[in-house]
């Protein structure tokens, strides 16, 4: 039976002081489309796939040998002294990249601001492992004919020529003092991996830092770069990926029947939240509000999510009870009160199947009616970086009321059958626009992380 009509319940949200409500005031991205956050925009709502053979190292003997790269990137178009980063790694300049648009943005003036207010929270991946002895490595342990992995041809040669610098570099948590030294960001500074969750995790707790108090604005996302010999080989060993090497452009096909697995992306997605006070005393344009953040874990395998899809429910509903939202209920329009989940949708048979499930346990009756598409279509899959770069794509969702397509969906799996929008992004407008949101980020072991956006009103 449909859910009725009801007058919108009012949020938690609304009942909290300035000081403890949190919004987001800046965002800035690197991506396989691009880094300018109305450019590539576009060309997500366009459907463009940024799928191609992979340029960074010869792949051509891997069964994998395409990815959605970034290119043209320059850390000199954002800074004048871009070189000063050239021993980082790739994943760390473009936090860099993306921070300095996201800064920008948030019109963040460092000479008026408290720097120990400040903080910086990412989801971090590893920054240096495409250096070339792993790069080496990697190659020579592949078999071009048989397309096989010799782990003892990969350790002999892996070993020989490494330095301490890229080691240093490869640490995870450089990333986040990298952006603290650069912003002037002296606050909580903190960085987790939880796989394809951790972007989405750290901006959601970088929102409790912030309510409860210990800071006034978080640098908050995600980056990575895994687009290297290490990165690609290791999941085509987890037989995780797409070996649709005859037409990479539609290898990315989440929730289509013929969906053989993910594609690798990579690039950075950075916001800039600040508490409700914060935000007002310095006259910032608030781009939305962080209405509710849940966090959940399967506890079921290293690697595998629960098939059930409960803990990605669970992660919903918590983020829809942290915001104050019934799933159940239905707006003045007749429409559901959360207008677009963003999928984590990678592209591979389970998660698909899982998250949808979990998208129905949530939703109930009004699950056929809430839009649920997955911009990995077009951009693979950022791993680290990709729920903060999906977050930001709500908030252009939010601004501009039109939902992107899953690009590539032909022929809907009956065990994934939602409203996956297929092929051409959907105008909402008409309808009174998109007003809240759901991200989803699901990781490796069962992680799950769902952040919930409203437009902010006042």
């Amino acid at each position: 039976m449909k859910a009725t009509t009801k007058t919108a319940m009012t949020a938690n949200k609304s009942q909290l002081p300035d000081l403890q409500r949190v919004v987001i005031t800046g965002a800035g991205w690197v991506t396989p489309l691009g880094a300018d956050l109305d450019t590539v925009w576009n060309r997500l709502i366009k459907g463009e796939s940024a799928v191609a053979p992979i340029t960074h190292f010869d792949a051509s003997t891997f069964a994998t040998n395409f990815a959605a790269e970034v290119k043209d990137f320059d850390l000199g178009d954002f800074f004048d002294d871009g070189g000063l980063h050239d021993t980082a790694g790739l994943s760390t300049r473009y936090a860099l990249a993306a921070c300095h648009n996201a800064f920008k943005q948030a019109g963040i003036d460092s000479n008026s601001t408290d720097p120990a207010r400040i903080g910086v929270y990412l989801g971090a991946g590893e920054g240096v492992l495409d250096y070339e002895p792993y790069m080496a490595a990697n190659v020579a342990a592949w078999d071009s004919d048989s397309r096989s992995f010799d782990p003892k041809t990969w350790a002999k040669v892996a070993y020989q020529g490494m330095t301490p610098a890229p080691e240093l570099e490869q640490e995870p948590q450089l990333t986040a003092l990298h952006l603290a030294k650069r912003f002037n960001a002296q606050g909580p500074n903190l960085n987790c991996m939880t796989a394809c969750a951790a972007s989405t995790q750290a901006i959601g707790e970088a929102t409790e830092l912030i309510r409860q108090g210990d800071a006034d604005i978080m640098i908050a996302g995600g980056c990575h770069s895994m687009i290297h010999t290490l990165g690609i080989t290791g999941f085509i060993r987890l037989t995780a990926m797409s070996t649709r090497r005859d037409d990479p452009a539609t290898a990315s096909r989440p929730f289509d029947v013929s969906r053989n697995g993910f594609v690798m992306g990579e690039g950075a997605g950075i916001v800039i939240l600040e508490s409700l006070a914060s935000a007002k005393a310095r006259g910032a344009t608030i781009l939305a509000e962080v209405a509710g953040f849940g966090s959940t874990a399967d506890a079921y395998r290293i690697t595998d999510i629960h098939p059930d899809g409960q803990g990605g429910a669970g992660a919903m509903q918590m983020a829809l009870d942290q915001a104050g939202i019934d799933p159940e209920q239905l707006d003045d329009n007749g429409k559901p009160l959360i207008q677009w989940v963003n999928a984590h949708g990678t592209s591979t048979q389970e998660n698909d199947k899982t998250e949808s499930n979990a998208v129905r346990s949530v939703f109930k009756d009004n699950a056929m009616d809430v839009p649920f598409s997955s911009v990995k279509s077009m951009l693979g899959h950022l791993i680290q970086a990709a729920g903060a770069v999906e977050l930001i794509t709500c908030l252009k969702a939010i601004e501009t009321g039109i939902l992107p397509p899953t690009a590539n969906l032909t022929e809907v799996d009956p065990n994934c059958g939602l409203d996956h929008i297929p092929g051409e992004a959907r105008d909402c407008n008409p309808t009174g626009g998109v007003s809240a949101t759901l991200s989803n980020s699901f990781g490796f072991g069962g992680q799950n992380d769902c952040i919930c956006l409203q437009r902010y009103t006042g």
